[in-house]
């Protein structure tokens, strides 16, 4: 397969080679957001990828998005902190009136406007979004929210936030995913006015939050679409955001590969490189063939969402083959390296936990596996 963004492969690693290991551990023991490394990507204009030109974006299509998020990944990086801003937006450009895409679309594009959070689940609702507690009551010319969010990621570094609540109570609907609404929620002036956020120590350092809503008002004129249409809405941009999760997955592994394949070729014990051996070779090549079987699904889904297809089936396998390969590569590097595994600054520990995140998130195998038994294979729906 010839490679369309080479150029841009080249770029971002030229880009990520100034946020070297040393960089990431440091955030990692002090807790801290990469502000810099954030601030970098905006400025060459990364993070405005799939913003089309007229709002100030590079217009690009979904393939170089995912080149742009693998090659942060390969390097070593991580672009949790700032991916959301990639696809978020997705949501205000498909089905945005031309009003809120002029006033927010050139700022989230040059950066000065971060739309970075997503606020969908719920304590009490995991992944069953029909059940959403999160109401957002219509009051004149302005909505009402009370509720909370949680495993909201960096929404202490956001400026705006996608917030799905429901405008209508479940019992008034004729299913649980009617009667749910997408607003836009500005951040800076809803926090001291009933907007309080909540950080979530994890064991990575992931910048997620809970977040409460006490009375917050947000104007009616930022509802997105139409008024209880907002499942649908959000349903649309998530095959985009397993698409992306996918090709930073990827990333991970083959830098997960690369590292245990140069560690087994250098390390000599009982006077021979150990990857000579088959118990430590076998498995990272094992980890090598998953990765390219996952990163030939990741293509598909890619060439089919760019056809203007929907590729409901191939994202979700995409995102949960990739996920799998790098825990499988991550898993193969810790035992590689044995006790160097778990030292800071090899970094493989980091990696081996910031990539055990796309097990469950941003949704689960369970979850995916249950879509393609109903969707895919006609199976009995189980839940």
């Amino acid at each position: 397969m010839i490679d369309m963004h080479q150029d841009i492969r080249v770029a971002v690693a030229k880009l990520c080679e100034n946020f070297p290991g040393a960089y990431w551990r440091k955030l990692d023991q002090e807790r801290a957001y990469p502000a810099e490394f954030v601030k970098a990507l905006t400025e060459q204009g990364y993070l405005s990828a799939l913003i089309p030109e007229e709002y100030g974006g590079i217009g690009l299509g979904l393939s170089a998005a995912t080149a742009i998020l693998e090659e942060i990944h390969r390097a070593g990086c991580n672009a949790a902190a700032c991916h959301a801003q990639m696809y978020t937006m997705g949501t205000l450009l498909r089905h945005g009136n031309a009003e809120q895409k002029r006033r927010y679309l050139p700022g989230i594009a040059d950066g000065s406007l971060r739309l970075q959070a997503f606020g969908v689940t719920e304590p009490g609702s995991g992944t069953n979004t029909g059940a959403l507690k999160t109401f957002a009551r219509r009051d004149g010319d302005r909505y009402i929210v009370n509720g909370q969010k949680i495993w909201t990621s960096r929404a202490e570094y956001s400026d705006l936030m996608i917030l799905l609540a429901r405008t209508t109570p479940v019992s008034e609907t004729a299913k649980p995913t009617d009667g749910l609404s997408v607003v836009i929620l500005d951040m800076r002036a809803a926090l001291g006015h009933g907007l309080r956020i909540a950080p979530i120590r994890t064991m990575m350092n992931h910048s997620t939050c809970e977040v409460f809503f006490d009375d917050v008002e947000v104007p009616a004129e930022n509802l997105i679409g139409e008024e209880g249409k907002g499942f649908r809405y959000i349903l649309s941009g998530m095959n985009a955001e397993r698409i992306l999760i996918a090709s930073e997955c990827i990333g991970d592994a083959k830098w997960l590969i690369d590292k245990a394949t140069a560690y087994a070729k250098e390390r000599q014990v009982f006077g021979r490189p150990i990857g000579q051996n088959q118990g430590v070779a076998f498995p990272i090549a094992q980890s090598y063939a998953r990765m390219r079987a996952a990163e030939l699904m990741v293509h598909e889904a890619v060439r089919r969402y760019e056809a203007g297809e929907n590729p409901g089936a191939e994202a979700n396998m995409a995102k949960m083959l990739a996920a799998e390969a790098s825990w499988e590569a991550a898993e193969a590097a810790v035992q590689t390296h044995g006790g160097f595994g778990f030292a800071e600054e090899y970094d493989i520990e980091r990696k081996f936990r910031e990539t055990r995140l796309y097990q469950v998130a941003p949704i689960s195998t369970n979850l995916i596996l249950s879509y393609l038994a109903e969707h895919v294979l006609g199976l009995p729906r189980s839940y």
